[in-house]
């Protein structure tokens, strides 16, 4: 029995010094060894985005053009940048349009003002309003307008009823007076962009 030992011995290192390379090696700590295939990642949460931009072009027979950014500020969006192309010292007309469709030569195809509540036009400062509604934009003597709007109760890619992506922002010839209806007498459309 006690040469039967050294045999087996000797018989399973031959065995092992015999192992083919293509064979499998033997198992490793796994915490301390590196995965050959990288874990799946979680899917990253869908978020709103952070921000958006419209670049406003010149209708038919106007010079207004201009880039302006857009970013949600809780239930509001702020919305800057600069205009050109405008009537020196003058005040225009700027708001939010319910469609995002600024082909026909007079920006007639943006229809009219963003109202998801059918809300009668007025002051964006006051209590009832468009949800498209802002502030006039206000030229220099340059004829550069540097847009700090605010567009209250609207949201930015939220899907929801009051989401102003896909939307137009629209830049009249003269400025809004808060109270005509149904949209302030502000004039003609002078720019028109759509909000991406």
């Amino acid at each position: 029995m006690k040469y039967l030992i050294p045999v087996f011995a000797t018989a399973a290192l031959l065995v092992a010094c015999g192992q083919k390379k293509d064979e499998t090696p033997p198992a490793t700590d796994t915490a301390t060894s590196t995965p050959s295939t990288p874990p799946v990642a979680e899917p990253a949460p869908v978020t709103a985005p952070a921000g958006a931009a419209a670049v406003l072009a010149a209708t038919q027979g106007n010079t207004a053009a201009g880039s302006l950014a857009l970013s949600a500020d809780g239930s509001a969006v702020r919305i800057t940048g600069s205009l050109s192309g405008l009537k020196p010292n003058g005040e225009f007309g700027f708001h939010i349009h319910e469609k995002g469709d600024c082909s026909a030569p007079d920006a007639s195809s943006a229809g009219g003002h963003f109202n998801p509540t059918s809300a009668p036009h007025g002051d964006p400062q006051g209590e009832t309003h468009h949800a498209g509604d802002m502030l006039n934009a206000k030229s220099d003597a340059q004829g550069v307008a540097q847009v700090d709007a605010t567009a209250t109760n609207v949201t930015l890619g939220s899907g929801q009823p009051n989401d102003i992506v896909g939307k137009a922002i629209v830049l009249h010839e003269k400025a809004d007076d808060y109270k005509s209806q149904p949209a302030g007498d502000s004039g003609a459309r002078i720019a028109c962009g759509v909000i991406k």
